[in-house]
């Protein structure tokens, strides 16, 4: 590619980052999205968070492992049943990461 290409490339993309980002801003009150769409909005955070975390701990080496051996997968089902019961953000972590850090440690 050739250096015009390269920084026309890079503007492009980033006007096109800006106009999709702030569409809505510019719209303002005058774009109403529809009451079934703002419902299924809610669970776009918790989607992505899922879509980042579970291949992360359910995979080991690029293979599917749901055995003792894998720390993520102990870990994350230890700090969840943590919260579950004691509904404490930071507790949570502390435990998800002690039982990471003695399941790489000593297993």
């Amino acid at each position: 590619m050739s250096t015009f290409e390269i920084w026309f490339a890079f503007v492009a993309m980033t006007a096109i980052t800006i106009v999709t980002r702030t569409f809505f801003l510019l719209a303002g009150e005058r774009v109403a999205l529809p009451q079934r769409l703002q419902r299924a909005l809610r669970y776009a955070p918790a989607a992505a968070l899922a879509v980042i975390v579970v291949p992360e701990v359910v995979l080991l080496d690029h293979q599917f492992a749901v055995h003792l051996g894998n720390h993520k997968l102990a870990a994350a089902v230890a700090a969840t049943g943590w919260f579950i019961w004691r509904k404490n953000m930071i507790e949570m972590i502390a435990i998800g990461m002690a039982v990471y850090t003695l399941g790489r440690l000593f297993l």
